[in-house]
């Protein structure tokens, strides 16, 4: 599966995959499968998308055969099941043009100069661009113990941790830290939970202080963080708690960025696709987070799934003699 690049520098590929998460990666194992060559493009600067991003040591449980697994094990592992096909990896690289050639194929830019002309291109790219929802306090310690993100639990063990927020991703970093920190605070604004009722049972029966109807008003200290100050909604009553971390889990901004200004069928800032996983543009395809359709449900694991069906509805638009059906894997000598 040669990918070479023509006088111009251009790459070409079979397949391109605009994403390298879960549902990316496991589109390119999908494309090596079929022996297509696969170049996979993220604007991040390594593989696995949210998942390494913003939970990698977080337990996944929508994930088949598994009854749990951590993100950078998931990652890890699909990694793993595409490296024999040597996919390329285009990392850092912000997918900002789309374009078709004379021949109708698609030629993709990056805002780092790299073009790449594909027979398919594949959009798996989750949520798009995703920035945190800044925490209103303490803007000023960020980096300095105010966090968006744990990628290592450990630097907080037997520290004071103070995490915000009240939905799955709050209760899942409070549930991961509670066995390793000195002390966890969760504050929310409200006394009802976004989070899953399973997820807030495990964290107040591992001793979390849950405060509700409050919010963290300031945080203090020298250097770094060392209180937070959380400040009743409606009494106004403020106390200072302890905190050498403070954990922002208060949700992401999506921004679909350049990708919005394709042409592409866009409902609500995803990717309108049909039963193919195929767009409304000639060789393109979506699968993942990104999508909608009909009865859309926005699992990990359906993921996996549309980003099987696009790849291999791909392989028949690039070879129209193709089967749509790649074969079963048990069949394939490894």
């Amino acid at each position: 599966m040669s990918q070479p690049t023509d006088d111009t520098g251009v790459l070409t590929t079979d397949v391109l995959i605009i994403g390298a998460g879960p549902a990316g990666l496991y589109g390119a194992h999908c494309a090596g499968f079929r022996g297509l060559s696969v170049t996979v493009m993220d604007v991040l600067p390594q593989l696995g998308g949210q998942i390494s991003a913003m939970y990698p040591e977080k337990p996944v449980f929508d994930i088949a055969g598994f009854l749990s697994v951590r993100g950078r094990e998931l990652v890890d592992g699909l990694v793993a099941q595409a490296r024999p096909y040597s996919p390329r990896y285009l990392l850092g690289h912000r997918a900002t043009e789309l374009t078709h050639d004379a021949d109708g194929l698609p030629v993709v830019r990056s805002d780092r100069g790299a073009t790449v002309r594909a027979g398919a291109v594949v959009i798996t790219g989750g949520v798009g661009t995703f920035t945190p929802r800044p925490l209103p306090a303490g803007e000023e310690f960020l980096g300095r113990g105010l966090e968006y993100f744990v990628p290592d639990p450990s630097v907080h063990a037997d520290k004071d941790v103070v995490v915000v927020g009240g939905g799955d991703s709050a209760f899942d970093w409070a549930a991961l830290l509670a066995p390793l920190a000195r002390s966890v605070t969760l504050v929310h604004r409200t006394a009802r939970f976004r989070a899953h009722a399973a997820s807030v049972g495990k964290v107040r029966a591992l001793g979390v202080d849950v405060v509700t109807d409050s919010e963290v008003s300031r945080l203090t200290g020298s250097d770094r963080v060392e209180q937070a100050e959380i400040r009743h909604r409606t009494t106004g009553a403020t106390r200072l708690v302890p905190a050498a971390t403070v954990v922002a889990a208060l949700g992401f901004l999506a921004d679909l960025g350049p990708l919005q200004h394709w042409g592409l069928d866009l409902r609500a800032r995803k990717i309108g696709v049909d039963t193919r996983m195929a767009t409304n543009l000639p060789r393109v395809f979506a699968a993942g987070d990104i999508t909608d359709y009909p009865g859309k449900v926005r699992l990990i694991s359906v993921g996996f799934g549309e980003a099987a069906t696009a790849v291999n509805n791909a392989a028949t638009v690039i070879d129209p003699e193709a089967d749509l059906f790649p074969g079963h894997s048990t069949d394939k000598e490894h």
